[in-house]
């Protein structure tokens, strides 16, 4: 049963159903208003096939990139196939908003909404979009042979799902994660990399950078001029990542304490030895700034000051509202989940990568879908999606326990959260800290940032960046980007009176964090050695575990 419905939606429908049974009159009435503009609908789509200019009943998106062909408003048929699609979408809203939901099944619903809807737009079938027959027609017929060989090769080798990347385009360690370091220590959790130093002065005080160990490390090295760890050589600090091991079933009982003890508290370990310097800045990524976090607090309980600041990006702390992973998160799921992960000791890559594709399927699967089975094209070569396509394991008894302690029990923000033999509060935490989020993003809700960035005790510098999750954090300087910040640290309790007083700015903000970090990085010296005699250089950057399964 759990593979059959591993997100537990049939609980969440027989829920529906029966609200639905016991107060059926908002649907009814939403069924005969969908039933009515339907009609206008196919009346204006006839006029228009006769010449007549005449608006359907639907208000449809100005901005959708999708239907940027012509034929969608010039012919009568693509034009019906819209107003149609639009009203489903706000007749599937009006059902499902009327529903009196528990909390879980409402945010379930909620998804199974939008997968809906996203999975019925008419540009993704061949019968509704009219750009398969006009690709047909340009090339002879050819483009719908290969849409069927991409769509029996991908079922036959990728799950069924359509690919992002053209396997081979971009070398790990040629193409991404490329700048110049060394590894420098490893242990069975995870590779320590040290970074070459590319200027002739160093700031005394290292920056040790902590990723998630979901996917591969480098998103904090994506490629050259896209790399924020390249862009912190570039500006003079000594740098120094983890990169985690993909794990197999003999790590299926590694705990979140080992994680904290053989993760940042290993590397600082390191880190402080090769360098000599009694304090490390630590910017951490995601589940990775969660981990930083919580070291610190660990270390506070310890009355041990060896985190000068810290960085975090796009990281929850408070999962009280954690966004549309919520629906992934519920006591059931993560029941059924231990189910699946107790055969063979981890969450398999695949499962990972699939539930992301899901939070954002219109671009990440039917996108696919049109480009590749219905036009035979191939997906352009895109270095961040290739990252995204390097998913990782997680061992079974971390996953549960993370999924339990922050998800659904908010354990690190109600004070609760013990690891490794330690009672962790984040009002302990009173190191300066640097807090990016991003505007769109669906893994780590702004506002939820933000909770969790007020319940630190040092002083906080909240940023706002634009775009989503991941391309909120590979930022380099650009046209585009831009992000938000108050004239003062202080942060209201209110997420949105924080927004409403914010300034915007009109450049990335990594050119904000830097002289924020410089700051806090003490004098220049001369870069230390790379490595030493008690952790001596092992292999070249990017190190053997970010290439192995």
């Amino acid at each position: 049963m759990a593979r059959v419905d591993p997100v537990g939606l049939g609980g969440a429908l027989g829920e529906a159903a029966r609200a639905l049974a016991a107060s059926p009159f908002e649907a009814v009435r939403a069924t005969a208003e969908f039933g009515a503009q339907t009609r206008r609908a196919a009346l204006a789509a006839l006029q228009r096939g006769l010449g007549a200019t005449a608006e359907g009943p639907a208000e449809l998106p100005v901005k959708d990139r999708r239907y940027t062909d012509p034929a969608w408003e010039q012919n009568a048929w693509y034009y019906l196939c819209r107003q149609e699609h639009t009203l489903f979408a706000d007749y599937l809203h009006a059902v499902a908003e009327d529903l009196e939901l528990s909390p879980s099944a409402r945010r379930k619903i909620d998804f199974l909404v939008q997968q809906m809807i996203d999975a019925t737009a008419p540009v993704n079938w061949p019968w509704s979009n009219p750009a398969l027959l006009k690709r047909a027609l340009e090339t002879g017929g050819q483009s719908l042979v290969r849409g069927a060989r991409n769509l029996l090769r991908d079922t036959a080798t990728n799950r069924g799902m359509p690919r992002q990347i053209n396997p081979g385009t971009f070398e790990v360690g040629k193409d991404l994660a490329a700048t110049p370091g060394e590894v420098v220590f490893r242990n069975r959790l995870m590779e320590l990399i040290q970074y070459e130093p590319q200027t002739e002065q160093v700031h005394e005080i290292p920056l040790l950078l902590s990723p998630p160990w979901i996917n591969k490390y480098y998103i904090m090295d994506l490629a050259p001029g896209k790399s924020l760890v390249e862009w912190a050589v570039q500006h003079g600090h000594t740098a120094f990542m983890i990169s985690y091991r993909n794990p197999d079933s003999g790590l299926r009982d590694v705990t979140m304490s080992d994680y904290l003890r053989e993760g940042p508290i290993a590397a600082m370990d390191v880190v402080q030895d090769i360098t000599g310097a009694p304090k490390v800045n630590v910017a951490a990524l995601c589940l990775g700034g969660t981990l930083a976090t919580a070291t610190a607090a660990w270390l506070a309980a310890r009355d041990q000051e060896r985190i000068n600041s810290l960085t975090l990006m796009n990281t929850l702390l408070d999962f009280s509202t954690p966004g549309q992973l919520g629906v992934f998160t519920d006591e059931k799921t993560i029941d059924r989940l231990e189910r699946t992960m107790d055969r063979e000791g981890y969450l398999p890559a695949s499962s990972m990568k699939t539930t992301f594709d899901l939070l954002r399927a219109r671009d990440l699967v039917w996108n696919y879908v049109v480009n590749n089975w219905m036009l035979g094209d191939d997906p352009a070569p895109f270095d961040m999606l290739t990252w995204n396509s390097d998913s990782t394991r997680m061992p079974a008894a971390m996953q549960t326990e993370y999924l339990r302690t922050c998800y659904l029990e908010n354990q690190l923000a109600e004070g609760k959260m013990e690891l490794a033999g330690e009672r962790l509060d984040l009002a302990s935490v009173r190191q300066d800290a640097y807090v990016v989020s991003a505007e769109a993003d669906h893994i780590a809700p702004w506002t939820s940032v933000y909770s969790g960035a007020r319940l630190l005790g040092g002083t906080v510098r909240f940023v706002l960046s634009n775009s989503g999750h991941i391309a909120g954090v590979v930022n380099p300087p650009s046209p585009k980007s831009k992000h938000w910040f108050g004239e003062s640290d202080h942060l209201p309790d209110s997420a949105q009176d924080w927004r409403d007083d914010a300034g915007e700015h009109k450049k990335s903000w990594w050119e904000d964090w830097t002289p924020w970090i410089e700051a806090r990085a003490g004098e220049l010296r001369t870069p230390p050695s790379m490595g030493n005699a008690e952790h001596p250089v092992l292999e070249s950057a990017p190190g053997g575990y970010v290439l192995r399964g």
